[in-house]
C-alpha cells in the first residue's frame, strides 16, 4: 500500500507533471487455438480473445476513475502468430491478422500485438511465412503490431533474417507509402526480446508465460524531469549522484502506483499479474519528453557531447528505484528515446544535435534502441540491414534488449517531414550514410556466432 506522504507526492504528479499508466496490457496465450483449418483457427482467436478481454477496457477505466490514475491504453499481446498459425501460408497469416484486428476493434483495446516471430538462430517455415506476410498484415490493419527477434546473447546474430527484415521494412514503408510509411511504426526488430513487454510494437506473449497475464507499463518522463528542476532549484550545486538519488525515489514512487493498478485490474478480471515496466515512455505532448529530462540536466540538447552518460545515469536510476519498489518488474524497463514520440527528441534530430551514428551510441545504454527513426526513403534494403545489424550486436555483446523501428519515407529525403499522427508524432527525416549502396557483406548471410559473453553456465 502507499503512505500517506507517497499518496500527496503521487496527488502532485497527476496533477502537474502528467502521471499516468502508460497501459495495461493483457497477454492472452492462442496456443490451445492451433488448428490445420483456417476458419476453426480464426474463430478459435477470436473466442479466447474475446472472453478474455471484454471487459479489459471497462475494468481499467474503472480503476483509473477509482485512484483518479488515467489508463491511458488498454492492449492485448497474444502469443507468437509464427507459432500459432506454423502450418499456413503468408495469405493465410494475413487473414488471421486481420481477424486479431477485428477483435481488437471490437474489444476497443487501442493495439494488438503479437505477429510476431522468434528467429535468432535460425528461421522455420511458418516463421518465414510470418514475415512475408508482414507487410501486407500491417497495411491492411491499423492495430496489428509486429516483432521479430532475430538475435540473442546465447545464439548470436541471425544475419539471414537480418537481411530479410531489410527487404520487409522496405516492403511495409512501401506499402503505407500514402501515410508516410506508417506500416514500419507498428514493426520492430529485436535482439534479445523479452517475453512480457507491455509496450507496442513490441509485445507479444512468451511461450513461457502463463494462459493469461496483466502487464502494466508506467511512464512519467515528466515527473522526473519535475523532480530534477525542484531539486536544482532548492540546491543548485547537487551533484549528479544526489541527482542519482532523487530519480532513483521518483521511479520507486512511479512504479508503486503501476503496481497498485495492474494488480487491481488483474484482480477484478481474475486474471493473474504479471510484471511492471517502468520504462520513461515519451509522448508528443510538452511536458511529456524524455529530452527536457537532458535539458534540466543541464545540457544543451540531447545528442550533445555527454548525453550517452546522461542517458546511463538515468536509465539505472531508473531500473535501481522500480527495482527497490516491486519484486515483480519485467519487459524493457528504463528509458526509451523514441525520435518521433518525443517533441524535444524529434527537435533535436531537426536541429542536426541527433543523428543516427549518436542514436546508436546512445542505444547502448538505452532500454530500447533505434525507436521510431525516419530515414530517407531511398536508403537501400541492404543499408536498413546493416543499420539493424549494427543494433543487434550492440544487444548481443552488451547482453541487453536493443530493437530497430526505422522507417524509411517512400519519397521523402533527409530533412523533409514524416507525420504519422496521434501517439506516434512527427519525426524530420534523419541522413544515412551510404544509403543507396548495397554492400556484399550483409549477403554473405549466415550466422554470427553469439560471443563468448554466452558462455555463462
Amino acid at each position: 500500500m502507499l503512505t500517506d506522504r507517497e499518496i500527496i507526492e503521487t496527488l502532485e504528479m497527476l496533477k502537474n507533471e502528467h502521471l499516468d499508466v502508460r497501459t495495461v496490457t493483457l497477454g492472452i496465450s492462442l496456443t490451445t487455438c492451433a488448428s490445420h483449418d483456417l476458419d476453426r483457427l480464426r474463430h478459435n482467436i477470436r473466442v479466447r480473445i474475446t472472453h478474455l478481454s471484454k471487459n479489459l477496457v471497462d475494468v481499467c477505466d474503472r480503476v483509473g476513475q477509482k485512484y483518479g490514475i488515467p489508463v491511458v491504453n488498454k492492449r492485448i499481446a497474444v502469443s507468437p502468430i509464427a507459432i500459432v498459425g506454423a502450418p499456413f501460408k503468408s495469405d493465410n497469416l494475413v487473414e488471421i491478422a486481420k481477424t486479431l484486428n477485428d477483435v481488437a476493434t471490437e474489444v476497443h483495446v487501442d493495439f494488438i500485438g503479437g505477429f510476431s516471430a522468434l528467429v535468432e538462430k535460425g528461421t522455420a517455415t511458418g516463421d518465414r511465412a510470418l514475415i512475408e506476410a508482414i507487410p501486407q498484415a500491417l497495411a491492411e490493419t491499423e492495430r496489428v503490431c509486429a516483432s521479430i527477434n532475430v538475435a540473442s546473447t546465447k545464439a548470436g546474430i541471425n544475419m539471414d533474417a537480418v537481411l530479410l527484415m531489410g527487404r520487409i521494412i522496405k516492403e511495409a514503408a512501401e506499402l503505407t507509402a500514402d501515410r508516410d510509411g506508417i506500416g514500419c511504426a507498428k514493426l520492430c526488430v529485436f535482439a534479445n526480446i523479452p517475453q512480457d513487454i507491455p509496450f507496442m510494437a513490441g509485445a507479444y506473449l512468451g511461450i513461457g508465460e502463463p494462459d493469461a497475464v496483466i502487464n502494466v507499463g508506467v511512464s512519467g518522463p515528466g515527473v522526473v524531469k519535475k523532480a530534477v528542476d525542484r531539486a536544482l532549484a532548492a540546491d543548485p550545486n547537487l551533484d549528479l549522484g544526489r541527482l542519482s538519488e532523487i530519480i532513483k525515489k521518483t521511479a520507486y514512487r512511479v512504479t508503486r502506483v503501476g503496481e497498485l493498478i495492474g494488480r487491481e485490474v488483474a484482480e477484478n478480471l481474475r486474471i493473474r499479474f504479471g510484471v511492471v515496466d517502468l520504462s520513461l515512455a515519451p509522448t508528443p505532448n510538452v511536458g511529456d519528453s524524455v529530452g527536457e529530462i537532458f535539458q534540466s540536466l543541464g545540457l544543451t540538447n540531447i545528442g550533445v557531447p555527454g548525453s550517452t552518460a546522461a542517458l546511463a545515469l538515468l536509465n539505472d536510476a531508473v531500473k535501481k528505484g522500480g527495482a527497490f519498489a516491486s519484486s515483480h518488474v519485467g519487459g524493457l524497463s528504463g528509458a526509451f528515446i523514441p525520435v518521433s514520440e518525443d517533441l524535444n527528441i524529434a527537435q533535436a534530430a531537426a536541429d542536426g544535435y541527433l543523428g543516427i551514428e549518436k542514436l546508436e551510441a546512445m542505444t547502448s545504454v538505452c532500454s530500447v534502441g533505434l525507436d521510431m527513426v525516419a530515414i530517407p526513403g531511398n536508403t537501400s534494403e541492404e543499408t536498413i540491414a546493416g543499420i539493424i545489424a549494427d543494433e543487434m550486436a550492440i544487444g548481443v555483446c552488451n547482453r541487453k534488449t536493443t530493437a530497430c523501428r526505422l522507417i524509411p519515407v517512400p519519397g521523402k529525403s533527409a530533412g523533409q517531414k514524416a507525420y504519422f499522427g496521434g501517439l506516434l508524432g512527427k519525426a524530420t527525416i534523419i541522413p544515412v550514410k551510404n544509403a543507396e549502396k548495397r554492400d556484399r557483406f550483409l549477403k554473405l548471410g549466415g550466422l554470427i556466432p553469439a560471443p563468448i559473453q554466452s558462455l555463462t553456465n
